[in-house]
């Protein structure tokens, strides 16, 4: 098939990508011309394991293209991807801008029956409003008689496993409302799962999908870091607790480690986007309203810990922080409890010193310039009054925390992540903080 895909952000790119991989023949627009030359150079703008080396096989064999100019994506196309960011607004609603953009570009310059499919996270009735604009273009161009559809397909990729849940997906969610569109669609995803993964529905049914999925996932990790909390006041050990209730068949074991917090690009806005909606059809959206509530107070908790160990004052402490995504194999700090933390810790008065094997980059555009940054994890433990682990990196799991321990001026450590084994990290002579395992000094 010929395909086009608007947008080469995070979706964009690695759908595009993976569509050429199966053998389409795909144009990636975008109206950053920075990025778009950067990848006619094979430099991806995102970090994603296997992309770069998928871009590169497939540009070299003519089925992958980029370019800022939508009409190069539409000629000849029978697909119309549109895969543009919808970021939070400031009431919590998301941002259409981007979309109705490319719906506009779409429809200024499409000649010939096509469908459109919303890859875009987008609120219950979005297809709708792009179907009315775009025919309302066509109109203006004396082309009514186009035939079009706008058809709905959620993306449910993991940042650092993005390539393989689109080549190997648990499920297709597919909003259309013609047999003719559902052909069309079970023929382009046929080469990535089988027909009993490819779920179709109503268009309105597949936009919820994609906010109600998200929430149950971020509801799991806020339940278990309020039940994590609940261990350290009563003595118990939260790792117990999860493999006591992942043991049960209807609960599974996904999605229920303690920590600082979840981030990123999507779980955060599209919680609050699920809770603007539900308002805006006069629900109050209780449960998905609290998980927000309990997120933002997790983010704070290292920092409270921290703060209770030091006091409020913490000049002179400098504090090696481990980790900056929001989860490892992305360099994505969108929303990472990292940035509450640091910004939280400089305002205490507190030296911060960080790493982070692919974010560091990222970081420095997006934290204050008074963070210092190490080449390694021995150059950031030394000297350091603490360690603070934020991301699970394997690095970070894997560490030598003997020699770790001679380079750090205290040893002490914050484990954000409940990735280092209590009973070791003691034995080594660590001062060893962690959430919900009743390890703090004292009991």
């Amino acid at each position: 098939m010929k395909i086009c895909v608007v947008g080469t952000g995070y979706v964009g790119l690695v759908t595009g990508v993976c569509f050429a991989e199966k053998g389409n023949s795909v144009c990636c627009v975008d109206i950053d011309e920075e990025r778009i030359e950067k990848l006619n150079r094979g430099v991806s703008p995102i970090y994603e394991p296997g992309l770069d080396e998928l871009i590169e096989k497939n540009r070299r064999e003519g089925r992958l293209i980029f370019s800022t100019r939508i009409k190069d994506g539409l000629d000849g196309t029978q697909l119309c991807f549109i895969a543009v960011g919808t970021p939070p607004a400031d009431d919590g609603r998301a941002d259409l801008a981007q979309v109705l953009s490319a719906i506009d570009d779409i429809g200024s310059e499409l000649s010939h029956s096509c469908y459109i499919v919303v890859k875009s996270t987008v609120p219950v009735g979005t297809g709708t409003l792009l179907c009315k604009r775009i025919r309302n273009h066509l109109r203006e161009r004396g082309l009514e008689k186009i035939n079009l559809e706008v058809l709905s397909n959620p993306e449910f990729l993991k940042e650092g496993m993005a390539i393989e849940d689109c080549m190997h997906p648990d499920r297709i969610v597919i909003g259309a409302a013609s047999e003719e569109a559902r052909a069309v669609m079970r023929e382009l995803y046929r080469p990535f799962a089988g027909e009993e993964k490819i779920i179709f529905m109503d268009p309105a049914s597949a936009e919820i999908t994609k906010y109600a999925a998200n929430t149950m996932l971020a509801a799991r990790i806020s339940f278990m870091n309020e039940i994590a909390q609940l261990c350290d006041k009563v003595g118990a050990d939260v790792i117990s607790v999860k493999e006591g209730m992942a043991s049960d068949r209807r609960i599974g074991e996904f999605f229920l480690n303690a920590g600082c917090g979840y981030g990123g690009s999507c779980f955060p806005k599209d919680v609050q986007a699920l809770c603007y909606i539900g308002e805006g059809q006069g629900l109050d959206m209780t449960l998905a309203s609290a998980v927000a509530k309990v997120n933002r107070k997790q983010k704070e908790l290292l920092h409270i810990m921290m703060r209770d160990r030091f006091g409020g004052d913490m000049e002179g402490i400098c504090a090696a922080i481990m980790g900056l995504a929001f989860k490892p194999h992305t360099n994505d700090m969108r929303e990472a409890p990292s940035i509450t933390l640091i910004r939280g810790l400089l305002n205490r008065g507190a030296a911060v010193r960080a790493y982070d094997p692919i974010a560091m980059d990222e970081a420095r555009q997006l934290l204050p310039e008074n963070v210092s940054y190490a080449e390694d994890i021995e150059a950031l433990a030394a000297g350091a009054d603490c360690a603070v682990i934020v991301t699970e990196w394997p690095q970070f799991r894997e560490a030598d925390w003997e020699r770790l321990g001679r380079l750090m001026k205290q040893k002490i450590v914050f484990d954000g992540r409940n990735i280092c084994d209590p009973e070791k990290m003691r034995g080594l002579g660590f001062e060893y903080y962690c959430i919900g395992r009743n390890m703090r000094p004292g009991h």
